[in-house]
This record gives C-alpha cells, structure tokens and sequence, in this order.
C-alpha cells in the first residue's frame, strides 16, 4: 500500500483559493491512499512496458512515488490534494539536494504518471506534475564522461590476472560495459540462458529499458565469460532466473550482482587507475564503447543497433564528438604559437 502519510483527518483542510491562479483543483472528495495505491497498481500492471515491466521497474517506480509521499509526509501535504505548486517545490528541494537533472527528470515522469493513473481512475480533475519540467540542462549534449582509449586499456589491466571466480567475473563484467556498451541495469539482468552459440559466434540476449536486443560478442568478450562461468560452477536461480553475474564473499556469495554491487566494482578499477572523476562511473564505460566503436567502424547505424538505442538522434552525440575532434576548424589555421 502507498500509506505512507497521515490519514486525512490528520491534515489541515486545505484553505480556499482566492488567488486569480488557483492552481491547486480540489476534487468533490479528498482520495483515499487505498484509491490512489489501487489505480497505480493498476497502471503499473498495465501499462508499464506495455504490460510487461520487469520486476525492477516496477520497483523503481514504487520507490520514487514513495520518495514523493514521504515528502508530502514531511510538509503535511495529502498527495490528494497535491497541487502544481506543491511539485514545483518538490523539484526545487530536489535541485537543492544536489540532483543531477536525469534523476529529477526520471522523478517527475514517474510523478506524472502516478497522477494520470489518478486522474483515469476518477480520483481527481488535474494532473499537477504535467506542466512541471525539470531543471534546464546547461551542458552541451556532447559533454558527457567517458574514457579515453589508453584508459580503457589500463582499466582492463588493472584487473588481477588471476584465475579466481571475482577477477574472471570483474574482467568479463568490464568488457560487456567497455566494448559491447551494456547498460548497468541489462547487466544485473542477464541470464545464463541469455547466453547462446550463434554459428561460430556468441549472443547475448541483452534486456534492455524498452525492448530486447541481441548482442553478438567479440570472442575476447565470449571467453571471458566461459571463463567466468567454468570457474564458478552452478549457482541458485532466482525470480529472475539464473544470473549470469553474483556476487562473491560468505555474506551474498552466489546471489544476483546488483546494481550497486555492479557500481562499487567499476568504481574500484576507475579509482585504481585513477580515472575516477565528476561524471565518469559505470554508464561512462557505456559511453565508452559506443564512441570507440564509432571512432574505428564510422557507422553510426551499427552503433546504433549495438547500444540499442530507438532513436538515432541518441546515438549521434558519439558520433559528433568524434567527427569534432577530427574535423577542428582551428587546426587549419597555419598560425603556431
């Protein structure tokens, strides 16, 4: 249940509007949290991923609406009642907190969405996150962290070349990020049966944030991986299924490598060769490798289809970044210093 404030009798009732704004639309009836938990579980059941959201979506979703109502909570707020006003604050507490804009833009779609589901269930007139944006974005779109070729390198290097399961895990696990451009999130949810021959090849059966795509490995890549798994042995299934990787150690040894398991090791290696900085963590391998594949194949469709991207106008940051460098206007100015 999403119950998480005070029940409405608890709460002030809201003093009349007089302002020519009136921004806040009062239903008939103040919602019950039941309602409000019910038509969200309904939409989350259908209309996430079309039906068909991964288990860690829906998570992710119950988690932000959660992050909502324990702010609603705080400032005696009924998220019935919730106005544009009233998300405009969250947001602004939100910049306040030192949010990067992604996160508080992921927040207020979700936002959004928890009010439409409101709104077609007949518990309120508005939707008070749909006018609401987030903050401005000020950098450039082809300022974003990634590594430069020679630390990629030193990144695979710094991985001991031992022959024990948490090394051949962590190099398999930095080659699917830094040369096949996997996503944290596709990562934790790989399967061992997500892992196939293909002719002469190996694929894997990435699960991707909207739709699912083959990844045909390099052979370095497909080895680590045998590797990997032939040390390991066999493991538990979960929800899931049976986890391509775990996590090593007596606590958690043998479940599900997550997110931040997957996070922490990266982080590891970054600050081993000293690359760790402001915007470079695990998604920076993904940047990575999309702009090495670019800078050495030149096409952008490919990429495209490797990172899985709907949108090609997505992809084509890499490829600005590479041709910019290449084609610097200033380089043609035969003036030395």
């Amino acid at each position: 249940m999403l119950a998480l404030v005070p029940p409405v009798a608890a709460i002030p009732a809201p003093a009349p509007d007089r302002s020519d704004r009136a921004e806040r639309a009062v239903p008939a009836r103040v919602p019950a949290l039941a309602d409000l938990d019910r038509a969200f579980a309904e939409f989350l059941r259908l209309d996430v991923a079309n039906g068909d959201a991964a288990p860690d979506t829906i998570r992710g979703y119950r988690t932000q609406v959660a992050a909502w109502l324990d702010w609603c909570r705080a400032r005696m707020c009924h998220p019935g009642l919730a106005g544009v006003d009233d998300v405009k604050a969250y947001r602004q507490d939100l910049v306040a907190r030192g949010y990067k804009r992604a996160t508080i833009a992921y927040k207020l779609v979700i936002l959004r969405r928890f009010y439409k589901a409101a709104v077609d269930a007949g518990l309120r007139r508005d939707n008070p996150g749909a006018g609401v944006r987030p903050p401005r974005e000020r950098r450039a779109i082809e300022d974003f962290g990634y590594l430069s070729e020679v630390e990629l390198t030193l990144l695979f290097r710094a991985v001991p070349k031992e022959q024990k399961e948490k090394f051949l895990r962590d190099r398999a696990l930095l080659a699917l990020f830094g040369l096949q451009g996997l996503r944290t999130v596709e990562i934790e949810r790989a399967n061992v049966d997500t892992l196939q021959h293909r002719g002469e090849g190996m694929t894997l059966l990435v699960r991707g944030k909207t739709r699912d795509r083959l990844a045909h490995l390099r052979p370095d890549v497909a080895n680590a991986l045998a590797a990997y798994l032939a040390v390991r042995g066999d493991v538990a299934g979960d929800a899931q299924g049976v986890p391509l990787f775990t996590a090593v150690g007596n606590f958690s040894g043998g479940a599900r490598l997550g997110r931040r398991g997957i996070r922490k090791t990266v982080d590891g290696y970054l600050r081993a060769i000293e690359a760790k900085r402001p915007g470079v963590s695990d998604h920076a391998l993904r940047h990575t490798a999309a702009t090495l594949a670019y800078r050495y194949s030149h096409d952008l469709r490919a990429v495209q289809d490797m990172l899985g991207h709907a949108d090609p106008k997505t992809t084509a940051r890499y490829a600005r970044v590479v041709d910019m460098a290449k084609s610097n206007p200033a380089l043609t100015v035969p003036i030395k210093l």
